[in-house]
């Protein structure tokens, strides 16, 4: 699938912030009908659920200091790891939104969350709920720092 059929938009991040409150990044699909709807699909056919699919953020070249370091969001399918999106992203849009997502959780005391809305062409399809957002880097290293992992969880 490729990755330009996708649009992203954020928001309760930064300036558009205001008061801490759950981060959303809503990615809406304009490619071929079926395609997203495929992947998005378990075995019987239903809608993968929140539990059964994972985030992450792979670097694709150095991080150090340079926040526009390119990388990929991935969503996959957690039991077969197959990749069910992938998105073009830089460091400065993705590490923003993982650092809310932790103030969020921070003033309501509860583990960092965030929301995925998947659109097909405008039309919302599914809304996962997630407390885990994982990075990476270059050579696939887990940066648990940069990492949104919730309290309890070993890697």
């Amino acid at each position: 699938m490729r990755r330009d059929y996708f649009e992203l938009t954020v928001e309760g991040v930064g300036n558009d912030a205001g008061e801490p409150t759950t981060p959303l990044v809503r990615i809406d699909f304009h490619g071929p009908d079926g395609l997203l709807r495929d992947r998005l699909s378990g075995s019987g056919g239903d809608l993968l659920s929140a539990a059964e699919v994972d985030v992450a953020f792979r670097l694709r070249e150095p991080f150090s200091n340079k926040s526009d370091a390119e990388g990929v969001v991935g969503v996959t399918n957690r039991y077969t790891g197959d990749f069910v999106l992938e998105l073009n992203e830089t460091a400065d849009d993705v590490l923003p939104f993982i650092h809310a997502a932790r103030e969020s959780a921070d003033a309501a005391d509860d583990d960092a969350r965030y929301r995925i809305e998947i659109e097909l062409e405008g039309e919302p399809l599914v809304t996962y709920d997630k407390e885990t957002f994982l990075v990476y880097d270059n050579e696939g290293n887990l940066l648990r720092s940069e990492s949104l992992i919730p309290s309890g969880v070993e890697l």
